[in-house]
């Protein structure tokens, strides 16, 4: 693969925007799918999107939209798929055309519920893409951030570098760099768990605990993400790269962090449901716990700080006490 031909962005949420600014910064037209049809008229008519990111202006005429999802794959070569992990599998059931011979990368950083696989696995097992034509976004990148054109460092995975390698160089401009990598699985996992890791620092955060302590529970996640990591896909990887430690420190850290500020809503007394009521946007790590949940009753990893997540997510465990327990876990 020496380019990536025609490219399509699958969503039209806050990420979707900025991945399809940083390709127009490079390429000069896109694909884009989106589900609506009122949704493109009002794109379209205000030149940006009317609901996410609405300070990133477009040129809509390099901009081919669609709401025909199938359209758009048969006229693309590289397909990203960006929509949230929990709505992956039901924005794919409407997709009849061959996905087998594309380039398909994942920006979603999340699992497939209910499948309890990694995305890039899914699109393996269902669709039949072959590995060496998956790959995924990985690195701290949050589209506010990208719209600000604020400096940011990506990863991308593929089982072939030369080809993560090509992608890496179409989306490399003046404030976005990217670098390629062979660690698909562990990108992949690394960006779910950092999603419940964020959880976590918000419930700290809302129970009223330091930034002193902040620190140790970063400290503790890393190396719960490095055992995790090594037992689902053993390979010779760098935690401390910005693919792990880096997409974890900001989703953890970050006033831009979804996952963080719902665990916050919980620290200071939200129920669940007026949580995610009151956020209006997905927080992944919601479902990334219960998915490693899942997948962990086979591999048995030692993974306190994601099980005391999962206790208050789905056990109606009190956050206070939950968090209060794990803390003596701590070094």
């Amino acid at each position: 693969m020496n380019s990536c031909g025609k490219i399509a962005v699958l969503g039209g949420g806050s990420w979707a925007t900025a991945i399809a600014k940083i390709l127009l910064d490079k390429v000069p037209n896109i694909n884009w799918y989106l589900r609506r049809e009122d949704r493109i008229a009002d794109f379209k008519r205000m030149h940006h999107n009317p609901a996410y990111l609405t300070g990133v202006h477009f040129d809509v005429n390099r901009i081919n939209f669609s709401s025909d999802i199938n359209a758009t794959v048969e006229n693309s070569d590289t397909i990203i798929i960006v929509t949230p992990s929990p709505y992956v599998k039901d924005h794919l059931k409407k997709l009849h055309a061959d996905l087998k011979d594309k380039f398909v990368v994942s920006a979603i950083k999340g699992v497939v519920p209910d499948e309890d696989l990694t995305v890039t696995a899914y699109l393996n097992k269902v669709y039949g893409v072959p590995e060496e034509n998956l790959a995924v976004i990985g690195g701290p990148s949050h589209a506010e951030e990208i719209a600000l054109e604020r400096l940011t460092y990506l990863t991308i995975g593929c089982a072939d570098l030369q080809k993560a390698e090509v992608f890496a160089n179409t989306l490399r401009n003046n404030y976005l760099m990217a670098s390629a990598s062979t660690d698909v699985l562990g990108i992949e996992y690394g960006a779910v768990l950092k999603n419940i890791y964020a959880i976590a620092a918000g419930i700290y955060k809302g129970l009223r605990y330091g930034d002193n302590f902040q620190a140790i529970l970063m400290s503790n996640a890393t190396q719960e993400m490095t055992k995790f990591l090594q037992v689902v896909s053993p390979v010779e990887r760098q935690v401390i790269h910005s693919a792990y430690l880096g997409d974890l420190l900001v989703t953890g850290y970050s006033r831009f962090s979804r996952n963080r500020e719902f665990g916050s809503m919980l620290g200071k007394g939200y129920s669940m449901k007026s949580a995610q009521i009151e956020m209006q946007m997905i927080a992944e790590g919601y479902y990334g716990a219960k998915c490693i949940h899942e997948i962990n009753k086979t591999l048995n990893v030692e993974i306190p700080i994601a099980d005391a997540v999962y206790q208050v997510l789905y056990e109606n465990e009190a956050p206070a006490m939950a968090m209060e327990q794990l803390t003596k876990q701590f070094r």
